[in-house]
């Protein structure tokens, strides 16, 4: 496990719970991702959710990264003002979302969107949308590789929806959406065996019907599908990385980039003490013994988990002062981002005014 967050000067100007955003990691990050796929930016795609920032879209595009998968259509509208060229709506677009995203085209003309689709009726509507918009729609089909949470398997289904698509004015089948979620093993080897099963899957594909642009993978399978194969690779989680991964694969090259400042705000008994960075600061979709690392405490215990409070126990808490600035690392950084309107920003070990924006944390406003 690699963790070399520590805390910044500046600190004390910071108000607490905020989000803390290290400038240099960001930057070693995407060069790691560069040369994971050895320099060739076409085929990176990264995803947007982690970070939702348009600091960091801009910081991709100048080292020369121009197609991004986004999740929601505020993300897709950042992507599109800030640099980015080719986007990927990898979110099934329905309900007033079609019309949204046929708006958003219309909007950015220079700018080439796709959306994913895995059902007939979807690319029903997108079909009239677009038609009645004068638009034409890059669709691709999103396969399910074994997560079961979306897409639709390879198969005689997979076969009628493309053959849907090819037939429907307004749309224009592109190629094909693989997100292998599901494979999170620590033992490189596994994970390596199971991703390069769903990669021979598609390579069969591609020859009996032409896949087309494929994008793959997700940050714990990145290495993989940039070694196995020459399409588009799709990581998030590498722009920030956390505690979740580091812990899990520690040998992917990645620093963490994010923390959290907390302050401790009261000690209610014997080596207990509260902070200030509840669920409404940190996320709290992981049990609660996991849901957090704070550093300089490795043997802290989380007590319980409330809107604004966190409670903790520590034999070190009798150390501990009441107002003293803590750093805690999220075990999942991306649900922990959009909880924030903004980061400060480390530069050098030091941290002063500059401020991100957390630009797409809403999901409206095309």
């Amino acid at each position: 496990m690699k963790n070399d967050f520590c805390m910044p000067e500046g600190i004390e100007k910071c108000v607490s719970p905020s989000l803390l955003v290290d400038a240099e990691v960001v930057t070693g990050n995407i060069q790691q991702m560069l040369s994971t796929v050895r320099g060739d930016a076409s085929r990176l795609r990264p995803h947007v959710k982690t970070h939702k920032m348009a600091d960091v879209i801009r910081m991709q595009v100048a080292s020369g990264i121009k197609k991004f998968k986004a999740a929601t259509l505020n993300e897709a509208k950042m992507i599109a003002q800030n640099g980015g060229e080719d986007v990927l709506l990898a979110y099934q677009p329905i309900g007033p979302n079609i019309s949204l995203l046929a708006e958003l085209i219309q909007n950015h003309p220079n700018i080439k969107f796709a959306a994913i689709v895995d059902h007939e009726d979807v690319a029903n509507q997108l079909a009239s949308s677009m038609q009645n918009a004068k638009l034409n729609l890059h669709v691709r089909i999103d396969v399910d590789c074994g997560m079961h949470r979306t897409g639709i398997p390879f198969g005689k289904s997979l076969n009628a929806l493309r053959a849907l698509i090819d037939q429907k004015d307004g749309l224009e089948y592109e190629g094909l959406h693989i997100y292998d979620g599901h494979l999170h093993q620590p033992d490189t080897d596994t994970r390596r065996g199971e991703t390069e099963g769903i990669i021979s899957q598609v390579v069969t594909y591609d020859k009996d019907y032409t896949a087309g642009a494929v994008v793959g993978g997700g940050s714990p399978t990145f290495q993989f599908w940039a070694a196995n194969t020459s399409w588009e690779c799709s990581p998030g989680t590498t722009l920030f990385w956390d505690m979740g991964y580091s812990t899990a694969f520690p040998e992917m090259p990645y620093k963490i980039a994010a923390a959290l400042l907390t302050r401790v705000i009261s000690k209610p008994g014997k080596d207990m003490f509260c902070v200030d960075c509840g669920y409404k600061a940190i996320a709290s979709e992981m049990p609660l013994e996991s849901r957090l690392t704070i550093l300089g405490l490795d043997d802290v215990k989380i007590i319980s988990h409330s809107e604004e409070h966190m409670v903790l126990a520590s034999p070190k808490a009798n150390n501990l002062r009441l107002g003293q600035p803590l750093l805690t690392l999220p075990r999942h950084i991306c649900p922990t981002i959009a909880l924030h309107e903004n980061a400060a920003i480390i530069r050098n070990g030091k941290v002063g005014s500059e401020r991100w924006s957390v630009t797409a944390r809403n999901r409206i406003g095309i």
